[in-house]
């Protein structure tokens, strides 16, 4: 227990650090030139130990949507990734301890609650997202009156599905969250989401801290908001490997499905 104790005293300490770096980092001043008149766009890249990814990734974004802001949130890597971001002129936070997934998007999103953005785009730094889906992403939200898109990789036959068993596992949670929501998401661990400003400030006091995606869906219903899937393309990971090994793809499942049933009581 007092191991148990003392990581999440640890963790909750990194958390109010986040906090602090996320309203202090300033937009280069290019960007902030750059931004049309109409709606601030930010795009959030968390990152861990991808290196090997990241330039392209940035370069990608700018040459697609060159009307954004690109934050990269380094949760605590051990290689390059931070010192490539900054070379790529997008603003970074170092997270003073990794978060995981959870607390590196919601780090992004406290930053654009703070730095007034309308839109939040969860962009991963692992290259598999494509840079030229972003503007239809983004451009759906106002098309759909929407609080969320969520691109979907299931909505359409081309592009990368993931592997055999993490297909089963989207099957799964699909169904579980049919059951909740009364709606079917078909691509609920999707990473690719574009959020207004309403969700931007939900985040800022609420998102969950690992594994987040199919969890935040059932906190979004409690809030009634207006959920949307359009289809997208995504790749193979290139470089790297993903946070979710086979050995902990059984922890993946139970772990996420308890959080969703607990998150049906608390909210």
């Amino acid at each position: 227990m007092l191991i148990l104790y003392s990581i999440s005293f640890v963790f909750h300490l990194c958390k109010q650090g986040i906090d602090h770096l996320a309203t202090q980092v300033l937009p280069p001043e290019h960007q902030m030139d750059e931004r049309p008149s109409v709606k601030k766009v930010l795009i959030i890249v968390p990152a861990f130990n991808e290196e090997l990814n990241i330039a392209r990734v940035i370069d990608d974004i700018r040459k697609e949507v060159d009307y954004v802001d690109i934050l990269v949130v380094n949760d605590a890597s051990r290689d390059q990734t931070s010192t490539i971001a900054r070379s790529k002129q997008a603003i970074t936070v170092d997270l003073p301890c990794n978060l995981g997934i959870g607390g590196a998007v919601q780090t992004g999103y406290i930053y654009a609650w703070e730095h007034d953005y309308d839109i939040a785009v969860q962009f991963d730094g692992d290259g598999q997202h494509r840079a030229e889906e972003l503007h239809r992403l983004i451009s759906s939200l106002e098309d759909e009156n929407a609080d969320m898109i969520i691109g979907s990789r299931f909505l359409q036959s081309e592009g990368f599905k993931s592997t055999v068993l993490r297909r089963i596992g989207i099957l799964y949670f699909s169904t579980l969250l049919h059951l909740i929501l009364k709606q079917r998401i078909t691509d609920p661990t999707s990473g690719f989401r574009a959020v207004n400003r309403r969700l931007i400030k939900l985040f800022v006091n609420y998102y969950p801290d690992d594994y987040p995606e199919p969890e935040v869906l059932v906190y979004l219903h409690r809030q009634k908001v207006k959920i949307v899937e359009i289809p997208v393309s995504m790749r193979h990971r290139e470089h790297g490997v993903s946070s979710i090994q086979m050995f902990r793809s059984v922890y993946y499942v139970i772990k996420v499905t308890l959080s969703i049933l607990i998150n049906l009581i608390r909210f």
